[in-house]
C-alpha cells in the first residue's frame, strides 16, 4: 500500500478510519514518515468536516 502512495498526490490529511487501534496507529506513523504526509487517526465517536 505504501508504495501506491508514494506516487499520489499528497491529500491535504489522511484520515485511518478502520483497523485496530494499535496497527492504525502504526500505519499513521508510517504514512507521517514516508511518503511524508499528515495523517489522523480520529478518536472513536470523533466527528471531522471533509471538504
Amino acid at each position: 500500500m505504501l508504495h501506491r502512495l508514494r506516487d499520489a498526490p499528497a491529500p491535504h490529511t489522511t484520515y485511518l478510519v478502520h483497523g485496530e487501534p494499535d496497527a492504525a496507529v502504526a500505519l499513521r506513523d508510517r504514512i507521517d514518515r514516508q511518503p511524508g504526509w499528515t495523517a489522523v487517526v480520529p478518536r472513536s465517536g470523533e466527528h471531522v468536516l471533509l471538504r
